[in-house]
């Protein structure tokens, strides 16, 4: 009696290396065309199921992220990006969302993430997907649960930093009992107390650009910072770090700035948010292996090397053609 058993023909690494590789399409069809040759070369069904039977989970990006992260110290960033889906209605996941990017609500895929840098390097750690309408958590869960799962994998940062979407009581409380320092930048309607002079919105309150410490509505003290830009506008950031000054401050949000620059580099060189794929359970696969891709040319290449992600990926192709 012959026994017929399934052979795995494709693994994470291979779909993770063609994300690196494909210079424009993200589809299991075309990954299963660019195979090495072999005797029986996965076909596309088999990139499918790949994407299709795996359990979506953020645990292997941190088995790989966990030996490139000294959790003592560095910065740690959570924030959220829009992948632009406009014409994907059928696709699960696919939501509206306010998109810094359009400055409008568009349909996409709402990925929230934690990632610690120490200003050069930009590791993710962990991620989540807004989807409400199916798990009935907000993005204040979400964060939550990543400061949660960072603290029991032992992260003891310098800071935790995030968008004033955040920066809400219960959130800010929440990193108090972490054990956390926080900085953030304020809405102009939350309220504050300066010198006793009753709760107002800090937009309408005496902020000194070097930092005033005021009293936060059902928080405690915190040092307030107003920033005008060159063009007029005025941003307020906050802290619980009574001691900071603007230059420290500064320094910090400039590595804030190391979120966008890897929302920019998943986006143009992992393909992150291009799979073609209806399925919610295949969409979170591609995404966390598009995570995972990320990491090995920021490991080997850009933090290493000095070279970008962008030439990494140039250099792949320029071989080819």
């Amino acid at each position: 009696m012959t026994v017929m058993m399934n052979v795995i023909k494709c693994y994470d690494t291979d779909y993770i290396d063609f994300l690196i590789a494909s210079p424009e399409l993200f589809s299991c069809t075309e990954a299963a065309k660019v195979q090495p040759e072999a005797i029986f070369p996965p076909a596309h069904n088999s990139f499918t199921r790949r994407l299709l039977l795996l359990e979506p989970d953020p645990e292997p990006l941190w088995r790989e992220a966990r030996p490139l992260v000294p959790r003592t110290g560095g910065l740690l960033v959570l924030d959220d990006s829009t992948l632009d889906k406009p014409y994907a209605r059928s696709i699960d996941l696919v939501t509206r969302h306010r998109s810094g990017k359009h400055h409008a609500v568009v349909l996409g895929i709402n990925l929230r993430t934690s990632l610690w840098t120490d200003g050069d390097r930009h590791i993710p750690c962990d991620y989540r997907f807004y989807d409400k309408g199916t798990d009935g958590l907000t993005k204040n869960d979400h964060f939550g649960a990543m400061l949660g799962a960072a603290k029991e994998r032992g992260f003891a940062p310098d800071c935790v930093a995030f968008d004033s979407w955040y920066s809400g009581l219960e959130n800010l409380k929440l990193i108090r009992g972490l054990g956390w320092r926080w900085l953030t930048r304020l809405k102009v309607n939350r309220r504050v107390n300066l010198d006793r002079q009753g709760n107002k919105a800090v937009g309408a309150t005496a902020i000194e650009t070097g930092g005033t410490i005021v009293h936060r509505e059902g928080y405690g003290l915190i040092r307030v910072f107003r920033i005008v830009s060159r063009g007029g506008d005025t941003e307020h950031w906050a802290t619980d770090d009574l001691a900071m000054d603007e230059m420290t401050r500064l320094s910090l949000a400039e590595r804030t700035w190391a979120i966008e620059n890897y929302h920019r580099g998943l986006k143009q060189c992992c393909g992150v948010g291009r799979c073609q794929a209806r399925a919610g359970r295949a969409q979170r696969n591609h995404i966390g292996m598009a995570i995972r891709a990320f990491l090995r040319p920021e490991r080997r290449h850009f933090y290493a090397t000095g070279i970008s992600w962008y030439e990494a990926r140039a250099r792949i192709v320029r071989g080819a053609i």
